[in-house]
């Protein structure tokens, strides 16, 4: 077998093969890339990857991952939530997806999944900050509003195993964070937050850089 392939045990860049609904709405087949290709993008080693793609292929044998399983996948990686079943872990993991998903194809692929956990556990601060500025542009059109930074802590504070309600003492606790981080990120007052201000506020502040995600997350 060639060391180029992720799969060594396996064959060669298997396909895999969708069920009759995923078919109409994804492509046929599905085919990674290079293990080379992938230890050029990410920060793995080929043996990491492999063990990774296993990983991968086990809970998504198709080769890609909708959001609907990439949540149960999830909660099981991240306990803070409190249960295995995705009830806490819902929210904040439909964002996570979001992110990855960079395409926007409703589907994350096992590059798109690999680049994004080599930048969450072995990336700069700064690359980190870069995702997760991302994960805060909801709609990915380079700001980031207030009402998009209060549906993302909301989430981190339901990850966490809190449910905050509309009227309660932890939703009160989410409109006074985010302000404060607000007006701090939004140097110009102009309303939303660049990548830019994001960056140097971050760079300059180690409280609101550890705050504005969980980095520790291994998907």
């Amino acid at each position: 077998m060639s060391g180029d392939n992720v799969e060594e045990e396996e064959d060669k860049y298997a396909y895999y093969e969708y069920s009759e609904l995923e078919e109409l709405e994804t492509p046929i087949r599905y085919r990674p890339d290079s293990l080379s290709a992938l230890c050029r993008t990410t920060r793995f080693s080929e043996a990491e990857i492999k063990r990774i793609y296993r990983g991968f292929k086990a809970e998504c044998p198709t080769g890609v991952v909708k959001e609907d399983t990439f949540k149960l996948i999830y909660s099981q990686f991240f306990p803070q939530g409190g249960d295995t079943t995705g009830a806490n872990t819902g929210l904040y993991a439909h964002y996570v997806f979001n992110t990855l998903d960079q395409d926007r194809s409703g589907i994350v692929s096992f590059e798109e999944f690999v680049q994004g956990l080599s930048i969450l556990s072995r990336g700069s601060m700064d690359e980190k900050l870069q995702w997760t500025f991302s994960l805060y542009d909801i709609n990915g059109d380079g700001y980031i509003t207030r009402d998009e930074m209060t549906d993302i802590v909301t989430a981190i504070y339901e990850l966490m195993g809190r449910h905050p309600d509309s009227t309660g003492p932890e939703e009160e606790k989410i409109k006074d964070k985010v302000e404060k981080i607000f007006q701090k990120m939004d140097v110009n007052r102009d309303g939303v937050v660049t990548l830019d201000e994001f960056l140097d506020c971050c760079r300059n502040d180690d409280a609101i850089s550890r705050s504005m995600a969980v980095f520790d997350t291994s998907f």
